[in-house]
C-alpha cells in the first residue's frame, strides 16, 4: 500500500469511494470542499493506493486559535472502499495524517463522531482517541 498526498487527479476516485461509503450521490459542494485539501498548508488530504487504484482517503485540518486552542489538528473525514474496510487502510491513513501534523508542531488532534456510530467509535478508540474537553453544540433554524 502506498500512502501519499492527494492530488487533483485523485478527486474523481475519492468521490467514487465517498459515494460507496455513504451510498448517496456526492454533491458538488462536497467536491468543492474536497478540492481545498489539495496543495494546501492547513487543509491536508492523503490517499492510499493499493493494486493500482485508490483504496481510501483521509482529510485533516490544522486550526490556529480555534475553540480555545493555540494549535490543533483535526481529523475531518476518513473514507475507505467498503471491500477494504478492516484491512488497515484507514489506520494507515490516520497514522500518515498524525505524523504530518506532528511534523508541523501539532500535539493535540481532535475529531468528531456520532454517538451512535459504534464502528467509527471503535475505530477512533483503536487509534487512541478518547473524550475531549469539547461539547458539540448544534443550532437548527
Amino acid at each position: 500500500m502506498n500512502l501519499r498526498a492527494m492530488k487533483t487527479e485523485d478527486l474523481a476516485e475519492v468521490k467514487r469511494i465517498q459515494g460507496h461509503v455513504t451510498r448517496h450521490e456526492v454533491p458538488q459542494p462536497w467536491m468543492d470542499m474536497l478540492a481545498k485539501h489539495v496543495d494546501n498548508e492547513y487543509r491536508l488530504g492523503f490517499v492510499a493506493e493499493k493494486d493500482g487504484s485508490l483504496a481510501g482517503f483521509i482529510l485533516g485540518e490544522i486550526k490556529i486559535g480555534h475553540f480555545g486552542t493555540d494549535l490543533s489538528g483535526w481529523l475531518e473525514l476518513v473514507g475507505v472502499e467498503p471491500g477494504e474496510m478492516g484491512a488497515g487502510v484507514g489506520a494507515a491513513l490516520a497514522e500518515k495524517l498524525f505524523a504530518t501534523l506532528a511534523e508541523r508542531g501539532v500535539a493535540n488532534i481532535y475529531t468528531t463522531v456520532r454517538w451512535d456510530s459504534g464502528d467509527m467509535l471503535a475505530f477512533f478508540k483503536k487509534l487512541g482517541f478518547d473524550r475531549s474537553n469539547f461539547i458539540n453544540l448544534r443550532l437548527v433554524k
